[in-house]
């Protein structure tokens, strides 16, 4: 997990290059972060809850004061889960915890198959290419 300040006085904290919670550095400090669609719907309802600008369309939601709507527990809880669904999308090699190139690792490789033509180029021999004769076209 990293932290990175954007924008000039957000804080962005990354997991896999990935953003999972932001939190305005000014007064009002807000915080945003990623939900599930079900946790989406319920919390836009209530007051101080909004979309998060930008990013309602990726199930982002924004509360506008810090501690005002939401609890230390349930803003702990949604900001896990919102950690979680990030960690979830990004691909094994890139995952916490994860060795780098684990997933090409774990994947049996099948053996080559080797053509004419490729026999033919490692002996030295010249592939011979055999066409067709050409057909003279029909006119109408």
């Amino acid at each position: 997990m990293t932290e990175d300040v954007k924008w000039g006085s957000d804080l962005c904290f990354l997991v896999g290059g990935k953003m999972f919670v932001v939190v305005n550095l000014e007064p009002p400090h807000q915080v945003s972060f990623k939900c599930t669609p079900e946790q989406f719907g319920e919390l836009i309802e209530r007051p101080g809850v909004i979309p998060a600008p930008y990013m309602a369309r990726n199930m982002w939601v924004q509360e506008q004061e810090l501690g005002e709507t939401l609890e230390r527990a349930e803003l702990d809880a949604l900001v896990h889960a919102s950690y979680g669904l990030v960690v979830d999308k990004l691909p094994k090699a890139r995952r916490p915890g994860g060795a780098p190139g684990a997933a090409r690792k774990s994947r049996a490789r099948r053996p080559a198959r080797t053509t004419r033509r490729a026999t033919m180029r490692a002996s030295g021999a010249r592939a011979a290419r055999k066409r067709p004769p050409r057909r003279p076209r029909r006119r109408r």
